[in-house]
This record gives C-alpha cells, sequence and structure tokens, in this order.
C-alpha cells in the first residue's frame, strides 16, 4: 500500500495529476523517500565506500548503524508530515531487502544501496515520470523500490507517460575499471583536465544518467557529465527530449556527483552556485545573457564534515526544495545560507535534516516533484556560443 498519510484540505481531494517543469512553481506532490534497510555499498568498478574510522573500511559492506537509520527516519518522517500540514500529497518508496545479492545475467553484486535518494532515481518533466539508468550495479534494482508508486500514477492520470531508459549492462566494459586505483591520489589540476575532458570512471559503452544530474529549467535542461553521467547519456536524453534544448555542462570539481547541490534553480531570474564548483564560463555567460542572477553560495556554516559513514560534500547545504518561487527549505543548522537567501525575499523553512546526509543527501536528494502548477516556459529566448 502507498503511504499517503493524513493530508487534508485541497490535496486530499484533488484529482492526482503529473505535472513538474522545474523546481520552483507551488509543489502539490512529492515522493519523500525513505532509511529504511539501506546498506554501506559492496565495492564494484564505479564506486569505492571506504570508511575506516567509522568501522567500515575499504572492502567492508553491510547494514547502516541501526542508530542511523532511526535518527534519519525520524527526520524523513517528520518531514514528510510537515508537507503534508501544508496541503502537499506526500509519496512514500516501499523498501526492499538491500542487504542482499543481486545479479544479471552479466556480473553478481554482493549488495543493493537504499531508497533515501528518490531525486536520483526519477526524472518529472512535464507530464513524464522517468526512470534513470543508473552507473552503480548496487543501484541497478532500486527502481523497484518506485514501481508501486508509478503503477498508481500510471492507473490514476491517464495523462502520466511512464517511461524507463534502456537498462544498461554495467559489463567491465562500462567502466574504466582501474580508475578508482589512481584517481584520489592525482594532483588537483589533473583531476580538473580530467573531468573538462570528461576522462572519468565511465566509458561510453553504453548510454549512462543519474535522474539527480538533471535541473530542469522549463524548456531548457542542463546534464551535468559526472561520476554516474556519461556523454552518451547525454545524448540519451538530449533524443528523448526533441521539444526541449538539452545542454551538457561540465564541473569545475573534482569530484562532480549531481548537480543539485552546485548549480540550483532559486526561481526565474535566480540560480544558486557553488562557490567551490563554479560552472565553466561559458554557461555563466549565457545565463547573465539572459538576465539571471547568479549567487555564489556563502560557505557552509556548520557542516560537521565527514559524518560518519556520509560520502556527501559540505556544499551538501545548498541541496533544498523550494515549496513555491517564496519558499525555500533549507537545513535547520546551515543558518547562514539561509540568512543569505533571506536577503533576497525567500520564506525558509528550516529542516532537520543532518541525519539524512548519510543515506544519500539532502532535501532536494530525498525528494522526487510529481505535481508542481504551472506549465513550461522559456526562461533563456538569447542564444549563445553552444548553448
Amino acid at each position: 500500500m502507498i503511504e499517503h498519510g493524513t493530508t487534508t484540505g485541497e490535496s486530499a481531494t484533488r484529482p492526482i495529476r503529473v505535472n513538474s517543469w522545474n523546481g520552483w512553481d507551488p509543489l502539490r506532490h512529492v515522493i519523500v523517500g525513505r532509511a529504511d534497510k539501506a546498506v554501506v555499498q559492496a565495492p564494484e568498478p564505479a564506486v569505492r565506500r571506504d570508511f575506516p574510522d567509522d568501522g567500515f573500511p575499504l572492502g567492508t559492506y553491510g547494514p547502516m548503524p541501526a542508530e542511523m537509520t532511526a535518527e534519519a527516519n525520524e527526520q524523513l518522517d517528520d518531514f514528510a508530515e510537515m508537507l503534508r500540514e501544508r496541503g502537499i500529497r506526500v509519496d512514500r518508496p516501499t523498501p526492499v531487502d538491500f542487504n542482499q545479492k543481486v545479479s544479471t545475467p552479466d556480473w553478481e553484486q554482493e549488495t543493493m544501496s537504499g531508497c533515501m535518494p528518490p531525486r536520483d532515481i526519477l526524472l518529472t518533466v512535464g507530464n513524464e515520470v522517468l526512470e534513470a539508468t543508473m552507473s552503480y550495479r548496487s543501484r541497478w534494482h532500486e527502481y523497484l523500490a518506485y514501481r508501486p508508486i508509478l503503477q498508481e500514477l500510471f492507473q490514476s492520470d491517464e495523462r502520466m507517460r511512464w517511461e524507463a531508459a534502456p537498462k544498461p549492462r554495467l559489463t567491465d566494459a562500462s567502466y574504466h575499471t582501474d580508475f578508482w586505483d589512481t584517481y584520489n591520489d592525482l594532483p588537483t589540476d589533473v583531476q580538473l583536465a580530467k573531468v573538462r575532458d570528461y576522462d572519468l570512471v565511465l566509458t561510453e559503452e553504453e548510454p549512462l544518467f543519474d535522474a539527480a544530474d538533471v535541473a530542469r529549467f522549463g524548456k531548457d535542461l542542463f546534464v551535468q557529465l559526472s561520476f554516474v553521467t556519461n556523454r552518451s547519456g547525454y545524448q540519451w536524453l538530449k533524443r528523448h527530449y526533441p521539444d526541449h534544448r538539452v545542454h551538457a555542462v561540465t564541473s569545475t570539481n573534482t569530484h562532480p556527483l549531481h548537480i543539485d547541490a552546485t548549480w540550483v534553480p532559486l526561481r526565474p531570474g535566480l540560480v544558486l552556485h557553488c562557490g567551490e564548483r563554479l560552472a565553466d564560463q561559458e554557461l555563466m555567460d549565457f545565463f547573465k545573457l539572459n538576465d539571471w542572477e547568479i549567487i555564489e553560495a556563502v560557505q557552509p556554516a556548520s557542516w560537521d564534515h565527514p559524518p560518519k559513514l556520509s560520502y556527501c560534500s559540505p556544499w551538501l547545504a545548498g541541496n533544498m526544495l523550494n515549496l513555491d518561487q517564496n519558499t525555500l527549505c533549507i537545513e535547520e543548522k546551515e543558518v547562514r545560507l539561509s540568512e543569505q537567501l533571506a536577503a533576497y525575499g525567500f520564506e525558509i523553512v528550516p529542516v532537520p535534516f543532518r541525519a539524512v546526509g548519510p543515506f544519500g543527501g539532502g532535501l532536494h536528494c530525498a525528494t522526487v516533484d510529481i505535481e508542481r502548477d504551472g506549465d513550461c516556459q522559456d526562461y533563456f529566448p538569447r542564444r549563445h556560443g553552444r548553448y
């Protein structure tokens, strides 16, 4: 059974409708993840977890500690309830046993991962929800946690398009299998050159992308090339959305992984970027040409990094959720960021969420928009360079 909770008011009676073109129109329906049964992933070609100070040195894996899971779930549940109290319909995934061996005819993997960050798996563009390919073997089967929700959406909204990108084979040919043997020991300038040239862990054997590497700005979609999204994945998305302008962007971050903490749309004409991960100059020029103001986020003020068993950057502070053009949910301890954005006229909703980070991200990662008011708009009428 899908958990909707005790939503009251308009959202309890309005028909289910899939519709979301950006990240700032008024939010009506959302998925919020769960921490249940999450694990520290077993090693695989694309990712290696190494937490020697927390009891999980490289090569070890297994369930996340029970007390961490309980605390994360408490914060996720409270967040979901706060959204319901604001009249927003909330769905939750159905966890499976992530601490089990999974396989395809091509490979076996000792564990799965979890279902806290639905933003990684699902991409809503208009009336379509798209299941991403994923590039970790441990996340190949993660879509199963969301299938009950997608089935209900499909049955409830006759306009809803339910799509799944081609499931990848993820053989060794999809990876530079020796990448992690040397990458972290390279000088920063060499790492940045590899990011710029897209010489990273994924090959171009097949299209690969995470949904969280796509930033939605109405008619324009910006796809970050990263550790989990390759050029072939970008090309697949470009062909899949022929009525959109789909742009590939690179980062100046040595470890690019998901765009939603580095290039964050706030409302039409305003975007936040991570000061440590500047966008390339051509992208910044393109936004400025179209009269967008670019805010450089303040340094994360209170992120005790690295938290136990967390692979997230302190810049997860910028991973926030818009309830509408004027209202932002921000992790409660990020006071400096809240003050910075309040000066731009935003109402800030502080949300306790620090315990959720080790399970895969922040407030944006933990959610997927299903319905927002509004339609597809063109926010970039002036073209520039390759954009």
